[in-house]
């Protein structure tokens, strides 16, 4: 496990390396007919890793078809980082396989755990963010970033509540991470308004507290209000203060690679890029902080899952086996 300064600045650099790959979209498997036909004129592709790790059928092709077409990135929603099980060697093979395979320009997940005792809850869980488990993740990440040979990027989760016993503030806790480990960081302006607005913080404080050197790409996405709570599911368009926040996050950070999920009632492939090139009208000036959104505008119609970015098949043998 490499812990010397020396290997963290050279995985610093690596991070630092990471190009701006544009706007770019989630490969779903509901497009794969729409994007084989057409070919369309978007950036950059980014996959679910373990919607392609253990399929060797026409997942898998139409990957290998997109990846000699688009830049493709990975992005793991099964790592487990934050678990007090042991690291998964067997989950890293499939992952690294794939990686060579495809050749992603990185590989990303989040900071919470998925499960433990060989159960997979298929849900982001929060981490309590003390400093035992700093430096716990600290090492998870170090044993992960030497087995693939590369920086893992990590993705600020939603959440719906806070430990009692926390003592480090999120953005604090992933700047450690990045200094203790050389780590880069996904940040996901939509997770980070909703965290916030569940937890009472103010998201503007949170993405100026982040190292902005180490973020290499920037998520969007719809959410779910709920009057007292949001809930965070994919499933319509970015409303207007995650826009805002993307403004000052694009500006903090230069302008890094930009992604749009969609993975609950997803639309057409078009619809999907229409969302997407709306980025382009606030990669401009930074503004003030965003305000609340008004719970009466919005029509509730149900909470979508949040395992639907998996494939059908995946999820019924995981409930099946």
């Amino acid at each position: 496990m490499s812990t010397d300064r020396s290997h963290i600045a050279q995985l610093q650099a690596q991070v630092a390396a990471m190009p701006n790959l544009g706007l770019g979209l989630g490969l779903r498997h509901v497009h794969f007919d729409y994007i084989q036909s057409n070919w369309p004129e978007v950036d950059w592709f980014e996959v679910i890793s373990e919607n392609f790790m253990f399929s060797a059928g026409r997942p898998r092709h139409v990957l290998r078809q997109v990846a000699e077409r688009y830049p493709v990135v990975m992005h793991g929603v099964s790592l487990s980082i934050g678990s007090t099980a042991p690291v998964d060697f067997g989950y890293l093979k499939a992952l690294r396989e794939l990686a060579a395979e495809v050749q992603p320009k990185w590989i990303s997940d989040h900071l919470c755990w998925t499960g433990v005792l060989g159960a997979n809850t298929h849900d982001l869980l929060p981490l309590p963010l003390t400093e035992e488990a700093f430096r716990h993740v600290v090492d998870r990440v170090r044993v992960v970033q030497d087995y693939l040979e590369r920086p893992l990027v990590l993705e600020n989760p939603s959440t719906y509540l806070s430990f009692t016993h926390a003592t480090i503030p999120e953005p604090e806790f992933l700047s450690g991470l990045v200094a203790e480990t050389g780590c880069g960081l996904l940040l996901d302006v939509n997770n980070t308004y909703v965290t916030c607005f569940n937890s009472g913080l103010d998201p503007v404080a949170y993405i100026e507290t982040l190292p902005q050197e180490s973020i290499v790409q920037m998520h969007l996405a719809g959410h779910q209000h709920c009057g007292t709570h949001i809930i965070d599911t994919h499933d319509r368009p970015v409303v207007s203060e995650v826009w805002e926040l993307f403004r000052l996050a694009w500006h903090k950070t230069g302008g890094v690679s930009t992604l749009l999920e969609w993975d609950g009632n997803i639309p057409s492939f078009e619809a999907c890029l229409a969302e997407l090139h709306k980025a382009r009208n606030f990669m401009g000036q930074a503004t003030v902080a965003a305000k609340p959104e008004d719970p009466a505008s919005i029509n509730y119609d149900g909470v979508a899952t949040p395992i639907s970015f998996l494939l059908p098949q995946i999820m019924e043998d995981t409930v099946t086996n």
